[in-house]
């Protein structure tokens, strides 16, 4: 008989999306000029539409982010109609009984704090700040959990290091600065949105990647492998440990590592994107997470499966590993899976499809994958049920 693996009471069950992704309109931020969304999916005037589809999939949750430059899109000027549209948002979100989870920086800046540097300005944890107490105000009481920023060590080496993303810079010195005033910035924010409401919790989405050594037993691989840990899963959340209510975690892929630092392939099968998929990689994350003591929320796990043939055994894989995690100790609180709709996926445009529903950017209809129904029985009965054989730890 198939193994029924439970999930804990109240666990949240849910999917994330963010608004440059799938919003459609916005033209004053930082990504518009040399990538843009265009009409997206056209979720700003949608929104209704698409919040029936969490509760067709009995989701008791939903991540989304709100677009700092629809809400200030000239510094310090706050624009009503677009504070009152995220307000109708939420509030549709609380009448469904959704829970609810808002990103502050989901990757987009306004074009404004772009011209004055960026996350370069030593002000920049000033204008972020701002920004963050503005909309905890407005919608306070609206949301249960904050999240400041969205994976900053994929956004700043992409941003301020490789200078393959807007703002387009490239450097040590400029990934430094970023880095260290992205920290600075969750600080301030963290202690801003306390003092407007002590009860809400806030956290952030760290996209952590699993690192194996390409030859097991060799020293030197599992040495790059503990300084590729240490640096990119590690340093920026053991800076901010003490301004933390929850983790949230990002997992999409494994890293086969050779010394020094070279990543070679592995022999898993993978997504559209070509990213390696190794769920058992979710649990040696989600055990290390523990150590810091507060909650954990995978905050995003999906893959690119255009004719969704993978998602199904992708998300069973993952859960399961995640429910070993959970019964050896992790305080995994809620799974968000990405995504509820196709996207717009950054520099990759509109090809890859991480959508639990087909979006068809002719006329913006949805259209549900068969995935959709799979997670929808997940969420409505707590449980898995295992007929994938776990990989031997």
């Amino acid at each position: 008989m198939p193994e029924k693996l439970f999930f804990p009471q109240n666990f949240l069950w849910g999917t994330s999306t963010s608004a440059y992704q799938i919003e459609g309109g916005i033209d004053n931020c930082d990504w518009s000029e040399k990538f843009p969304a265009g009409e997206a999916c056209d979720h700003y005037q949608r929104y209704k539409q698409d919040f029936n589809l969490l509760q067709e999939t009995n989701q008791n949750a939903y991540r989304l982010s709100i677009e700092w430059s629809r809400v200030e899109p000239e510094e310090n000027e706050f624009n009503v109609e677009a504070i009152n549209h995220y307000r109708d948002l939420l509030q549709d979100l609380k009448k469904r009984k959704i829970k609810v989870m808002v990103t502050l920086h989901h990757f987009t800046s306004p074009v404004w704090f772009s011209d004055k540097g960026g996350w370069l300005n030593s002000k920049s944890p000033f204008y972020f700040n701002r920004f963050a107490e503005k909309v905890a105000k407005e919608y306070d009481g609206l949301v249960d959990f904050w999240i400041t920023i969205n994976e900053p060590l994929i956004y700043t080496p992409n941003s301020y290091l490789r200078g393959i993303w807007p703002p387009f810079k490239k450097g040590l010195i400029s990934f430094v600065k970023a880095i260290r005033n992205q920290i600075i910035a969750h600080k301030r924010a963290f202690k801003s949105l306390h003092d407007i409401n002590k009860e809400i919790k806030v956290g952030i989405a760290k996209n952590n990647q699993f690192f194996r050594p390409y030859r097991d037993k060799n020293i030197f691989d599992k040495w790059s492998c503990f300084w590729a840990d240490y640096l990119y899963n590690e340093y920026f959340l053991d800076r901010i440990e003490k301004e933390l209510d929850f983790i949230g975690l990002n997992y999409y892929f494994s890293r086969l590592i050779k010394f020094p630092f070279k990543i070679r392939k592995g022999k898993s099968s993978t997504s559209d994107l070509g990213w390696e998929i190794y769920p058992e990689g979710i649990y040696h994350l989600l055990l290390q997470l523990e150590g810091y003591g507060v909650p954990i929320y995978i905050t995003e796990n999906g893959l690119a499966d255009k004719d969704d043939t993978e998602r199904e055994s992708f998300i069973k894989e993952h859960l399961s590993w995640v429910n070993r995690a959970i019964e050896d100790g992790a305080g995994v609180k809620g799974y968000f899976h990405w995504s509820l709709i196709d996207n717009f996926e950054w520099a990759l445009g509109f090809e890859p499809r991480f959508g639990l529903y087909k979006v068809n950017y002719d006329d913006f209809s949805r259209e549900a994958r068969s995935s959709a129904s799979y997670y929808s029985e997940i969420c409505k009965n707590n449980y898995l049920i295992n007929k994938v054989k776990k990989t031997p730890l």
